[in-house]
């Protein structure tokens, strides 16, 4: 049972480089470098306008340079390192600047490497497939490269220890195990892919600046919003999952509306298509103080969520007493 060739397409996209450089002559040439060794590059000519699109794009790579107009490169450097949707996107300096006293504080700003002016192309990339073979390497899942590990659990505590209200997502398929037992591990592998991009686009396009999507493994991910943005995530989510997913079935299985796989006794099983659940902990009602409850209440309502029909999710909004208010979910059969 084949999936046609275009709907398997889901390779991971070449690394994106953002280039922050105020000088045109140097910004071009660095991004027709980028470009012809297979990355997709991206240029900000001030420091503002750098650090709003590593927020807005979450770069693979940032290239830096240091003497900017207006805000320099160390102010970006203290916004990119301040914000957990970008703290963990490695930056390069490129500067004119040799002296070690401006290399040793852009180091103290959490700088993962510093190259000065006039650089050599091969150096220079040299240094950048290092940076994004530890992209790869240090707590990014290799399969989504998103965060992952200890820096999806920093994330949340930096949540809950800093003041206002905030929401996190918990999203997990459903019959997914079914779907890898179909069509292998490779296919699985794709569609968690492409869940990834789902959310992620989603987060850019309807979420703050502040949020943050981790990626806790297998099929697992946590989305880190505000309460007044999680109705309109949790909808166009799943509106997109049930949509874009089908692409990754064959026609027979379409047609039949059903997955047909061998359980653990050897027999044949039928189970639904893969949908999605998303478990909402918040502390609009409750304060949740640290990361083993978010990840018990998290639990909690990701089971209520799978036991709705389709694609659904649910939100937690019990009050300190344990009473329950009248809940916004939301469910949409596949």
């Amino acid at each position: 049972m084949e999936v046609s060739m275009e709907a398997t397409a889901l390779e991971l996209s070449p690394p994106t480089i953002l280039v922050v450089e105020d000088d045109a002559g140097v910004a071009r040439m660095l991004s027709a470098t980028l470009e012809a060794e297979g990355y997709t590059p991206l240029v900000a000519c001030t420091g503002e306008e750098g650090v709003s699109l590593a927020v807005r794009t979450g770069p693979q790579l940032i290239l830096l340079d240091l003497m900017l107009p207006g805000m320099d490169g160390f102010e970006v450097m203290h916004n990119l390192r301040g914000n957990a949707r970008t703290a963990h996107i490695p930056v390069m300096v490129v500067s004119a600047r040799h002296d070690s006293e401006v290399k040793v504080r852009a180091f103290a700003s959490h700088v993962d490497d510093y190259l000065t002016k006039p650089f050599n192309s091969e150096e220079l990339l040299a240094r950048i497939r290092t940076q994004l073979r530890h992209v790869q390497e240090l707590q990014l899942s290799p399969l989504t490269s998103l965060p992952a590990g200890r820096r999806v659990e920093r994330a949340i505590e930096e949540r809950l220890a800093a003041p206002g209200l905030w929401s996190i997502l918990y999203l997990d398929l459903d019959n997914f195990k079914a779907y890898n037992d179909v069509y292998g591990f490779a296919a699985g592998n794709n569609l968690i892919r492409l869940l990834a991009r789902i959310i992620d686009s989603s987060m850019r396009e309807l979420g703050g600046p502040t949020d943050f999507l981790g990626h806790v493994g297998g099929d697992d991910f946590i989305l880190i919003s505000s309460p007044d943005a999680v109705s309109a995530l949790c909808a166009r989510i799943i509106e997109r999952w049930d949509t874009e997913s089908r692409a990754l079935y064959s026609p027979d299985v379409l047609q039949r509306g059903t997955l047909i796989a061998v359980d653990r006794r050897g027999q044949s099983q039928t189970y639904p298509l893969v949908a999605l659940s998303i478990g909402v902990v918040t502390n609009e009602r409750r304060p949740v103080t640290s990361l083993a409850e978010v990840s018990r209440v998290a639990a909690e309502v990701k089971r209520v969520a799978k036991g709705m029909p389709g694609s659904s999710w649910h939100v937690d909004r019990r009050g300190s007493d344990g009473s329950d208010a009248a809940t916004p979910s939301g469910a949409s059969l596949h």
